[in-house]
């Protein structure tokens, strides 16, 4: 059990909500039958369903280029994306999801749904909605808040 002194940190307590639903999501993408680790929802959270440079990529997870193309080579290798031509910039790369990483979204996006419920149930549909309209009122801050 945690004590007062951790819980009573609003950024310690949004962060324990962060890395908790994040393992909730990759545990029900997992047991979907799409094997990975928590890292790699850093390309899935925000890779466009036409393609997306591993450059944007980076700075939309908010890392290196260097540690994306490792999470990259591991969903290469995974089966989840592959490597191809940037068709506006033939010196560039597209990360374009496959069958199987696109089939892994969805499970995951099933996963989500069934999170939101669970919230849902949780805390009554006002308290969920108004827990949107804060966490969307501090994000909408930016990061200078």
């Amino acid at each position: 059990m945690k004590s007062m002194d951790q819980r009573a940190n609003t950024v310690a307590m949004l962060g324990q909500a962060y890395s908790l639903l994040g393992f909730r999501i990759v545990d029900g993408v997992v047991g979907a039958g799409f094997p990975q680790k928590p890292k790699h929802s850093a390309v899935f959270a925000q890779i466009s369903l036409e393609g997306s440079r591993l450059t944007e990529l980076a700075q939309k997870a908010n890392m290196t280029p260097q540690s994306m193309a490792e999470i990259v080579d591991e969903l290469v290798e995974l089966g989840y994306v592959v490597r191809r031509p940037d068709p506006a910039d033939r010196r560039a790369k597209l990360i374009v999801l496959t069958r199987r990483g696109r089939a892994a979204v969805d499970a995951g996006r099933a996963t989500i749904e069934g999170i939101e419920e669970r919230v849902t149930e949780l805390l009554g549909e006002r308290g969920h909605r108004d827990l949107r309209r804060l966490l969307t009122k501090l994000l909408d801050a930016g990061p200078d808040q």
